[in-house]
């Protein structure tokens, strides 16, 4: 039977009692570090306290006792660190194993946007996703996607327009909605998109930016829309720009795209109250062997960010953007999400508490269980591919056909020309695009040229952002081959070679995430990354992220679709 209000009121009261009473010292604090040193993100000071913790808050920082003691001294107390933008189906492996990657670097807070799992299944992929992070010891924090598929031009598998939002809204772990993407429809006026951004504007929440370059009255008309927040900065005169103007910065540093080095210099007392960290997308290996926010901060000191700012921008400044301000400092009544570290130039985290239990030690978490989804979701997310057994025949095509050409160590391309036919000898290669949603049948064709593949095929399910199947190869035959086996997969990567698979990795929820834990899965990943390198894909780009961006036809040059090859800038088919 539901709590009325009456018993809340009564319950919360009792526990203000007990704060009250640990904070004023008539009785023993749940928790208290002792002789610790902490940043105060107010005064931009580090000062030395008892810090005391109780019913899951800051009671208070000075001279206190409790019923667990630990001693602190020469460590170093930060409040727990939030990301503030990340896609965490970038990770490839459920939310309960992202976040047992992540709470041992001392992240407690992250806010995602779920738009690779909506461009799979529309509302019921944020409904996963939601009930996929429940009660987990990382709190989950949601911005709606905007932009579901990215572009008319994307065949995903489903469209989220502002009625399909609307109802997220009253969900309390949701904070409003993510990246615009469509600047373009912004400044054009487009109803539909202004709609969505009215909607986020009435229901109170946070509206999150994503427009690189965007200068002028454009920016400002943008802005002025109500989006308050870029990762997409790439450099000073950018971010300045938008600073001016407003909007929060978000300093991104993740695997795909890297930022931290070009801007760290707004970390300082001019511009760092507006600076937040954020790695928009962070792969297995990178949470593995770099860390998570942690490795952010520390790499922004050695650059030689100031340390406060820093933390700051991992911490109190994220907090406050989104509203949430229960959280980002050591001072009473603020969340006892708390992280000791060795100190500030190694920057080792040592202990992790969340709401004043201990989460993680020495870089392990504590374990957790993972939160129940409804059968439901759990068997569409599992469910999600459209495709027949595809053959030779369906690679094949007559006349000429325009040829992508990558750059090394970016996800923009080239104009290539055009090309008859596959010629692994010159670095021409067959490339499709399989729609795998609906079961339209669409198969777009094309060929990539610097990928430098000399036999065999590598296909997988993730292809921004409609995560259709993208498949390159020496031939139609193994085309076809890599293809069928990441349907029969159920989603996944497939490196295809001598008629069987060389390496793959099994991602089996949406096609985008895997139910293995993340260590089996950077395994399975490094093998077949290992695999791609032996046919000869070229050392200077990744063999599946980057492969991964050259279906999303939003970026310069030259993409595939489910439709062929697509110019963006004439925004025509070649």
């Amino acid at each position: 039977m539901p709590e009325c209000k009456e018993e809340r009121i009564r319950r919360e009261a009792e526990r203000k009692r007990r704060v009250v009473g640990a904070a004023m010292g008539r009785e023993a604090a749940d928790l208290v570090l002792k002789n610790a040193s902490y940043v105060n993100v107010f005064t931009g000071e580090v000062l030395t306290a008892d810090i005391a913790v109780a019913e899951g808050l800051i009671a208070g920082v000075g001279s206190y006792f409790g019923r667990e003691e630990r001693d602190c001294t020469g460590k170093l107390v930060l409040p727990g660190f939030l990301d503030a933008h990340i896609h965490l189906e970038s990770s490839l492996v459920a939310p309960a194993e992202f976040t047992r990657a992540v709470l041992p670097h001392g992240t407690t807070t992250v806010v995602t946007d779920p738009h690779e799992i909506a461009n799979v299944l529309g509302a019921d992929g944020i409904a996963y996703m939601l009930q996929a992070t429940e009660g987990l010891p990382v709190d989950v924090r949601f911005m709606l996607p905007s932009c579901v598929p990215a572009t008319p031009l994307d065949e995903s598998g489903a469209a989220l327009e502002r009625g399909d939002l609307d109802g997220f809204y009253s969900h309390p772990r949701v904070q409003g909605l993510a990246e615009m993407m469509n600047f373009v429809g912004v400044l054009a006026g487009d109803e539909s998109v202004l709609e969505k951004l009215a909607a986020a504007d009435l229901a109170d929440r946070r509206i999150d930016g994503h427009a690189p370059d965007l200068a002028g009255n454009g920016l400002n008309a943008y802005i002025a829309a109500g989006v308050r927040s870029d990762h997409e900065c790439h450099d000073l005169k950018d971010a300045i720009a938008k600073l001016e103007r407003g909007q929060y910065i978000m300093i991104r540093e993740g695997t795909a795209a890297r930022n931290l080095e070009a801007l760290v210099p707004l970390l300082n007392e001019k511009y760092g109250s507006r600076c937040l960290l954020c790695t928009d997308d962070k792969h297995p290996g990178d949470l593995l062997e770099t860390g998570h926010i942690d490795a952010i901060i520390k790499r922004a000191i050695g650059l030689g960010a100031d340390p406060i700012a820093a933390v700051k921008a991992a911490t109190l400044n994220a907090a406050q953007y989104f509203g949430l301000h229960d959280r980002g400092a050591v001072a009473p009544g603020y969340l006892a999400d708390l992280v000791v570290i060795d100190g500030f130039q190694s920057f080792r985290v040592e202990a992790v508490y969340k709401q004043g239990a201990l989460a993680a030690e020495h870089g392990a978490a504590k374990p957790f269980p993972a939160p129940a989804v409804e059968p439901r979701l759990t068997e569409r997310a599992h469910h999600t591919f459209q495709v027949r057994t595809l053959t030779a025949k369906d690679f094949q095509s007559s006349g000429p056909l325009g040829v992508v050409g990558m750059v090394d160590g970016e996800i923009t391309t080239l104009d290539a020309g055009r090309a008859e036919a596959a010629d692994a000898a010159q670095d021409i290669l067959r490339a499709a695009v399989v729609e795998r949603h609906k079961g339209t049948g669409h198969i777009g064709l094309g060929f990539l040229r610097g990928y430098g593949l000399q036999s065999g095929a590598v296909a997988a399910s993730i292809s921004h952002d409609s995560h259709n199947i993208i498949v390159v190869g020496a031939s139609e035959e193994d085309c076809a081959a890599a293809v069928n086996r990441v349907v029969e997969l159920n989603g996944g990567i497939v490196v295809w070679n001598g008629g069987r698979p060389a390496a793959e990795v099994s991602l089996a929820i949406g096609g985008i995430m895997s139910d293995e834990p993340l260590e089996t899965v950077n395994e399975k990943l490094e093998a077949a990354k290992a695999a791609a390198y032996a046919l000869g894909v070229n050392q200077g780009i990744d063999p599946f992220m980057t492969l991964s961006f050259m279906a999303l036809p939003v970026i310069p040059t030259l993409r595939i679709t489910t439709q062929g090859v697509f110019d963006v800038g004439s925004q025509s088919y070649v």
